[in-house]
């Protein structure tokens, strides 16, 4: 009994070891990935520049939080100016393209996302210099991207377009602000099953975000189906006098989930916040 035991023990642990081992295969961030969005460039990989933060294992995997963490100031002379930010494994690895400017003052960024299987993780920055420096971290979850939509989607779309920011107490003018915006939106990923129809839904998704702060852009992203539903994003302005946050947003809705050759613009989306400290 203690043989056999012991045996399938082993069996187990091997077999869990090659599925995690095969999950960190690099692969594709190599052969494909890196070639098709950063060609030619040269990647330094290191949490100098920027850090990326996950769970280890994800508590649901529709809803993974992730943090962005800069470790230089953004000034006018050296900045980040670009965050890329990829899920390996996923069955669209692009997560989102997010640009900023020196008056963010900072280039922190979080969000949570979709994790479909064991995958790394990755960020990359852009310097405004040329340089290029990246953070991963490996990531366990399975079946984000087809998690199910649940049963209130009248409902969810109903409220689509819906937003509302949250902007830190410790507002100070001329320092870096710590704002939040939420978003209601299904962000439907094309893998989903309707729980009362029972079909597979086509994908409609939140695919740029446009967030300007006294009509100066702060963040602007490009994003598409590893973003959760409902989204929200914190990021950092500098308010230099008291004035207006806006968010502008669109979505999209494409025949496959894996493939943007054949999409639909969908509607605009805004939202304004007084800032009156």
């Amino acid at each position: 009994m203690t043989l056999r035991y012991s045996l399938l023990t082993f069996i187990t642990f091997f077999a869990l070891s090659h599925t995690i081992m095969a999950a960190q295969d690099e692969s594709k961030w190599n052969t494909q990935l890196k070639k098709n969005y950063f060609s030619g460039k040269n990647i330094q990989e290191s949490n100098d520049v920027i850090e990326l933060k996950t769970p280890y294992r994800a508590e649901d995997p529709a809803l993974v939080p992730i943090k962005i963490i800069s470790k230089i100031k953004q000034t006018k002379e050296k900045y980040i100016k670009k965050i890329t930010v990829f899920v390996d494994k996923n069955p669209y690895p692009f997560v989102g393209e997010f640009e900023l400017t020196p008056e963010t003052g900072k280039a922190d960024l979080a969000m949570r996302i979709r994790v479909n299987t064991y995958s790394y993780i990755r960020a990359i920055a852009e310097m405004n210099t040329g340089e290029f420096h990246m953070s991963k971290q490996f990531v366990k979850a399975s079946g984000g991207c087809s998690a199910p939509i649940g049963a209130d989607l009248d409902t969810a779309m109903k409220r689509l377009g819906k937003m509302k920011f949250k902007v830190g107490k410790d507002l100070t003018m001329g320092k870096p602000t710590l704002a939040q915006i939420l978003i209601s939106h299904p962000n439907i990923t094309g893998m989903q099953m309707d729980q009362v129809t029972r079909f597979i839904k086509k994908s409609h998704f939140m695919d740029k975000l446009t967030i300007t702060f006294n009509d100066k852009p702060v963040l602007t992203a490009k994003t598409d189906i590893a973003i959760s539903a409902d989204p929200n994003f914190r990021f950092y302005f500098i308010p230099q006098t008291e004035g207006v946050l806006k968010a502008e947003f669109s979505d999209t809705s494409c025949e496959t989930p894996t493939s943007r050759k054949a999409c639909k613009s969908g509607k605009n989306y805004s939202q304004s916040y007084t800032l009156a400290p």
